[in-house]
């Protein structure tokens, strides 16, 4: 594939909250640069790109100081956007993409549609609300943020999980799984996957 035929895309984000450069390549080998203040979605947002197999840098400064959720929030639009931005008219992408992706004692399970129709389904129970410093729920944030910007029909479910650490790094992985699937290239996908001509 030519440089000029690799999906590549570049967002800035700045608010009074926070400061944040993305750039994503969904032809990417997962090769990752990611510096958010975070070290948790820090962490998470390496196996996504790591299992996804796509090319991701991040820096990002956000007000931490007051808690994570601005910065963890805002990552979700930006990364939404950089899908958006990457995917283009969406033409011959499988559209589809499903993970299961085990951790342990856990194993969770990611079904997205490329769909332009933004809508989250979130069923995961974590235990604790904390692991380290990081706020579980916030993950629920970053993936409502990503789907609305990137046009995600997205489904997530735990199918069984006791460990908090475990179970959300196995929903980042199957994210990543996922969404590579969904926007792998189809050469006997002509335009777009949809009856309507259009998605």
């Amino acid at each position: 594939m030519s440089e000029s035929q690799l999906r590549k895309s570049e967002v800035r984000r700045c608010t009074k909250e926070t400061d944040i450069k993305i750039e994503l390549s969904l032809d990417g080998g997962g090769v990752y640069e990611i510096d958010t203040g975070v070290g948790f979605i820090d962490h998470m947002l390496i196996l996504f790109a790591v299992h996804g197999r796509f090319d991701l840098i991040i820096k990002a400064k956000g007000d931490t100081e007051i808690d994570d959720h601005h910065t963890v929030e805002d990552l979700g639009i930006c990364l939404g956007q950089a899908f958006k931005r990457a995917l283009g008219d969406m033409s011959s992408i499988a559209r589809y993409g499903h993970a299961y992706v085990p951790m342990d004692e856990t194993l969770a399970r990611v079904c997205v549609d490329v769909s332009n129709r933004p809508y989250l389904h979130y069923n995961v129970e974590v235990p604790d609300q904390k692991v380290g410093n990081f706020d579980t729920a916030l993950a629920k944030e970053f993936l409502r943020g990503l789907m609305l910007n990137a046009g995600l029909t997205l489904h997530v479910d735990l199918l069984h999980g006791e460990n908090s650490h475990h179970i959300l790094e196995a929903v980042f992985k199957a994210l990543g799984r996922a969404l590579s699937a969904a926007v792998t290239r189809d050469a006997g996908i002509i335009g777009t996957l949809s009856s309507k001509g259009v998605i």
